[in-house]
Formats: structure tokens, sequence, C-alpha cells
């Protein structure tokens, strides 16, 4: 018993080591990089000072307020991408020769970089925060149609027939084999489309006037020359993005335990 309780400690250790090494390397190699003048001083400050100003904005609540801001944003484009998405995904999934009608309106737009769409959006739903969360729940939305289609016409077959042979109705194969043989190509989708939405959500935040958010402090800050409020308000949002993908990674786990099985 003993033993194995220091193997589980062992393992835990040596996997927290392993995740330290990239922030440790990233920090080393900026500390160096400022410290030894690789780059001008007056446009990389050292990452002790960005980490300390930092630290301060996130107390005085501002930057808390642009990151909330930006979270809400990307909430309501990825739940808006999912509530029409998945459905979507399913109809076309179902039927092969309905998905290949579409395919080319499907790959088409989902190659079409999200900033393209950005003056298109703008004048349909004007300068607002409308604009920023329909571009973003557009592009996640077309991610999670490919992957929830491609997941289900690639539905192990020999568990739909093994279902069919058993007597299943078509409506039980789908709920109780389909739909969870879908669930791990969903999860990517989804993943994929959560890192995409803030990516565009940032950028809009950027570009289409923004008061408030993650985008707008970072271009703020490149703007009145707040170096290390620029390079903290970009490891916050990346910070949110890798944050994100965690979430989601453990629900994956915790859900499609089955997955692979």
């Amino acid at each position: 018993m003993q033993s194995e309780i220091s193997k589980t400690t062992a393992a835990r250790l040596r996997r927290a080591t392993e995740l330290a090494v990239g922030p440790i390397l990233l920090f080393g190699v900026w500390w160096i990089a400022a410290r030894a003048g690789w780059v001008n001083k007056d446009l990389l400050p050292s990452p002790t000072d960005t980490l300390h100003d930092t630290a301060v904005a996130i107390w005085s609540g501002s930057m808390t307020k642009d990151f909330w801001y930006t979270m809400v944003r990307v909430a309501y484009s990825i739940a808006i991408a999912i509530v029409a998405g998945v459905p979507v995904g399913i109809v076309l999934g179902a039927k092969a020769a309905v998905y290949r009608s579409v395919e080319f309106i499907v790959d088409f737009f989902r190659s079409t970089p999200a900033t393209a769409m950005f003056p298109l959006f703008l004048l349909l739903f004007g300068l607002g925060d409308l604009a920023k969360i329909a571009v973003a729940a557009f592009a996640a939305w077309l991610v999670i149609v490919f992957n929830v289609a491609y997941g289900v016409m690639n539905a192990r077959q020999t568990r739909i027939l093994a279902a069919r042979s058993m007597g299943a109705s078509s409506l039980r194969i789908f709920r109780d084999v389909i739909f969870f043989e879908t669930l791990p190509q969903t999860f990517i989708g989804l993943r994929t489309a959560v890192s995409l939405a803030l990516v565009v959500i940032i950028v809009a935040e950027m570009f289409i006037g923004a008061t408030d958010g993650m985008g707008h402090r970072i271009i703020d800050a490149q703007i009145s020359y707040s170096l290390t409020d620029m390079y903290g308000s970009i490891l916050i949002a990346g910070a949110m993005g890798y944050g994100l993908n965690l979430i989601l990674l453990f629900l994956e786990r915790s859900i499609i335990h089955w997955s692979g099985k």
C-alpha cells in the first residue's frame, strides 16, 4: 500500500515537473534576452517587470474586467455555435449524400479566414458586440458542423450492425450508439471551435470599435507604448485559451471515458 502511494506521488511530481518545464523555459529565454540586450530594452521589458505590472492590473480589477468581457463574448459565441451546429452536423452526417451536396459550401467558408468576414458582419450587425459575437459564432459553427458530421459518418459500423441485428429501431440506434460514437469527434471540434472563437473575438476587439476586452487592452497598450501592460495582456489572453482547452480536455476525459475502446 505504501509503495503504491509512493508511486502515485512520484508520478504526480514527475507530471508537475514536466508541466513546469515549458513556462520556466519561456520566462528563462525571455529574461536572458532582456538581460543580455538581444532585443532593444525599450521594446522588450523584463519578465519580472511585466509580471509585477500584470499582478497590479489584476489586483486593481482593470484587467479582470477586460478578461471577463472577452470571456462572456466567447461564451456567447460558443453557445450559439453549439446550439446551431450540433443538429445541423447530425443531419448532414446521417446521410452521406446530403453532406456531399453541401460539402463545398461548408469547406469553402471553413477555409475562408474569419477575419475576412468582418466587413460583411459589420454591415449586417453594426459596430456593437453583436457583430463580434456573430462572426466568432459563425467561425466556430462551421468547425462544429464539420466535426459532428464527420463523427456521425464515421461511427463504428460493427456496433451499429450489432444493434440493428438485435432489433433496435433507428431512433434507438442513433440515441444509444451513434450519439456516443460521435462524442469524441464532437469534443475535438468543440476544442478547436473555442480556440478559434477566442482568436476571432480578440482580433475583433482590436479593430471593431471595442472599448473593453483583452483585444482592446492589447492594442490600446501598444498605441500608448505601455509595453508591460501589452505583454501582460498577451500572456493573460494566452492563459485564457490554455485554461479553456484544459477544461474541455478534463470534461472530455470525464465524459468520454470509453474513447478508443
